[in-house]
Order: C-alpha cells, then structure tokens, then sequence
C-alpha cells in the first residue's frame, strides 16, 4: 500500500500516520522528521547530502525540491519501503508531486491513495493554542498558527485538486478522538481499495 497523508497543521497527520502504518505494516515516512533527524546528524557519519541539508537548515534556508526530492527518493529505496509506505509532509508543491510521479513510475507502481485529514480551522487553532500552552511552545501564538493555516491553504490546495481529480484523495474527517479518527481512516481506505 502507497499512501499519502495530507492535512493542516494541528489536525493530528503525524499522530494518525503512526496508526496507519501500524495498522497497514508500511513505514510512516515523514519528511520533518528526516529534516529533523539530519539536522541533529553528526557531521563526521553524515553524507554530503545530510550536511549540505544541515548547512540550509542552520542558515534557516528553504530546502529545495530537488535536494528534498532526492531525499525522499533515497529513503523509498530503502528496503522497508518496497511493499509500500505513506508519506507525510511530502509531496508540498506541484514540483514534488511530479518527482514522486518519476519515482513511483520507474519502480512500476503508483499511489493508492491520499488521506486528507479535515478540520475546522477554528478548531485547530483553539487545539494548537491549547497544545502550545501545555508544551509551553512560546512560537505557538495565535498569530503564527493562524499564519501556518493560511500557508497550507495556499500551498496545498492544488495539489488537493490534481489528487482529487486522479481518484486518489480520501477526505476523512480529523476532529475527534485518535483511535475515532484513526477508525474512520481504516474504514475509508479499506472501502476505497476494495474497490
């Protein structure tokens, strides 16, 4: 199974991600936590990739669609990835969308489908406020989580379209419980590729 999960901040992806790759037997792939874990890297074990990363990263740069399209290609060559795996946080942009249209074509296989988790946007600002209050994430304002909706929004919608208008996109409502969504998710990929 090859899944995507898309959704916007605070509506639960990595949390459900870790469920449908349980619950599947695929790897939850998340693109933040690769940039994350490079970021942490020790510059003597790393690759030339990882520290070139590292250095955009400390600059507090963009990483490229062609570095993260490398990175993502890398990582689904791995071998825990053969029979199948979701992404989470990538593809971003029409670029990435295209690069893992190559990746998958030159493999012979294709996506199964993309689960996009749907939250009202006052909802999750009130549940991003609330998480940033326990965590105590000072960049956890109104301000910035608000700001973060807007960008996926922007970023996201087109891409929401060019999966719709393929078949793939599931959209699954993410308000509730973890194991109420995570139940929602399973029942509508198992429909959806039973098909």
């Amino acid at each position: 199974m090859r899944l995507l999960i898309m959704g916007p901040p605070g509506a639960g992806k990595g949390t459900q991600a870790k469920g449908i790759a349980e619950h599947y037997g695929i790897p939850a792939i998340s693109t933040g936590d690769i940039f994350r874990a490079i970021s942490k890297a020790d510059a003597a074990t790393a690759s030339d990739l990882a520290l070139q990363v590292k250095d955009i990263m400390l600059s507090g740069g963009y990483v490229s669609d062609e570095i993260t399209n490398q990175i993502v290609a890398e990582r689904l060559a791995e071998a825990d990835a053969a029979n199948g795996f979701l992404l989470d946080g990538y593809p971003r942009t029409a670029g990435q969308v295209d690069a893992l249209d190559q990746m998958l074509a030159a493999n012979n296989t294709t996506l199964d489908a993309v689960v996009s988790l749907e939250a009202d946007q006052e909802e999750l600002v009130a549940r991003l406020l609330k998480r940033a209050e326990i965590e105590g994430r000072a960049d956890d304002n109104e301000e910035t989580i608000r700001k973060r909706q807007e960008i996926y929004v922007e970023q996201t919608a087109d891409l929401l379209k060019v999966y719709s208008d393929r078949g793939l996109l599931i959209g699954v409502d993410g308000l509730g419980e973890i194991d109420e969504v995570g139940q929602r998710i399973f029942a509508a990929l198992d429909a959806k590729l039973q098909r």
